[in-house]
């Protein structure tokens, strides 16, 4: 074992000792290496990063949670003129589901509406989300409070003057300092109490931001907007029981609609039942395409690293021929040449993937620093991947190489080197 421990140890200072020799020749063949792991694990950290976010911003939701309108969330059979006609679903619709569907757990009717300004005294806050809503939207979303309440069933049902806000639009009408519950906000041209204050979220991919967002009972923006504003946009958001069966509950919810709308046998649904299970399965499918073809890109730079590689570890074995010789002469074994070069080859590629990890951390670091609140991500799987498909070329560029040099005859090699 201690001679193995050896052999090793001397292959090993062979090996740096030839590349501290001929540093130019050795950073040349790094470059190949380091392009080749930056690629891969560039994209894969993108990907990565990417895919957190997307969780993160659906992190709010249930993936149970079903979504009711007219449009569909992914491609669809029915023809786009045919899909053009669907009727909007409705506030009776959502009563209707609320009192008819078994096995719910949560289900809130909202409008999709304009940005409007909200106003205290003489500070104004423009450009504002508003979310209309019914009181089962607490159940559906997962709201953090810094203070303050949801409203209940009873404010939703009559339209009670109250609101809750986000974060940066407390920030923008009240500052840090001053506690907004109680005070009264203009917004419609009514007077609503603030009875809470959102957590601060950060960005999202999908959707405003809850920190930009204001919500207030649906029932007062529908008898500002009516029942039939082709700019109020509603949706009816459904979550069903833990443990319920899901295609089972999406059937009986999809027959209860058809059945309150009247559809005759044979007729195609004319409303649209979206789950988020499958728009998350969507997402995944896309990043992991993302990730193979990115992955496929970077491996042909790491190919042509490993062909530069093995390149030079021939001319290696070429100019050191004559060495070789004397080494086999003076009782090398063919075990010690291979390592010897082997490990050459290796700590080339190890050296190339390092490089490239490190570029790849730093440019993460400054990516997010650009960002905002989009953080990118250098996960623990990525390095180990990266530092792995190093080696691994560093081995498959080496063997030859390597090979060829432990099988030389020593006389020849004196020879052939003089």
């Amino acid at each position: 074992m201690l001679i193995y421990l050896r052999v090793l140890k001397e292959s090993l200072a062979f090996a740096i000792n030839a590349l501290r020799n001929n540093i130019l020749r050795t950073m040349l063949s790094l470059l190949g290496v380091t392009i080749g792991i930056f690629s891969i694990i560039g994209v894969l950290a993108a990907v990565d990063s990417l895919k957190a976010e997307i969780k993160g911003s659906l992190s709010s939701l249930d993936n149970s949670t079903m979504i009711l309108m007219r449009f569909s969330f992914g491609p669809s059979e029915i023809p786009q003129w045919k899909r053009e006609q669907f009727p909007d679903v409705t506030y009776d619709e959502y009563q209707f589901i609320k009192r008819e569907v078994p096995d719910l757990a949560a289900v809130s009717f909202s409008l999709n509406v304009a940005q409007e300004t909200i106003k205290y005294g003489d500070k104004l806050v423009t450009g504002v989300s508003i979310n209309p809503a019914t009181e089962g939207y607490n159940d559906i979303e997962t709201l953090q409070f810094v203070d303050g309440r949801f409203f209940n069933e009873s404010e939703s049902n009559r339209g009670a003057p109250v609101i809750i806000l986000g974060d940066e639009i407390r920030e923008g009408l009240f500052g840090s300092t001053v506690n907004p519950l109680g005070k009264e906000v203009r917004l419609y041209g009514q007077r609503l109490t603030v009875i809470g204050v959102l957590k601060k979220e950060g960005s999202s991919l999908f959707g405003p931001s809850k920190d930009g967002m204001v919500i207030l009972p649906v029932n007062i923006v529908r008898r500002i907007y009516g029942s039939n504003n082709k700019s109020a946009f509603p949706q009816i958001n459904v979550r069903p029981e833990e443990g319920t069966d899901i295609p089972e509950f999406t059937a009986v919810l999809a027959q209860r609609l058809r059945q309150f709308r009247g559809l005759k046998p044979g007729e195609v649904n004319n409303f649209f039942v979206n789950q988020l299970q499958g728009f998350a399965d969507f997402v995944d499918n896309i990043t992991g395409t993302m990730s193979t073809i990115g992955g496929f890109i970077g491996l042909f730079s790491l190919l042509v690293g490993g062909f530069g590689i093995a390149n030079i570890m021939f001319v290696s074995v070429k100019e050191r021929t004559n060495l070789i010789g004397i080494q086999k002469a003076l009782g090398a074994k063919n075990r010690f040449i291979l390592l010897q070069f082997l490990f050459e080859s290796i700590i080339l590629a190890i050296l190339g993937g390092l490089i490239g990890l490190f570029l790849v951390w730093i440019i993460t670091l400054i990516a997010s620093q650009f960002t905002g609140d989009f953080e990118f991500i250098l996960s623990l799987k990525n390095i180990f991947y990266g530092m792995f498909s190093s080696i691994f070329i560093g081995l498959i560029a080496g063997i030859v190489p390597a090979v060829m040099a432990s099988r030389l005859d020593p006389v020849e090699a004196i020879r052939t080197g003089m």
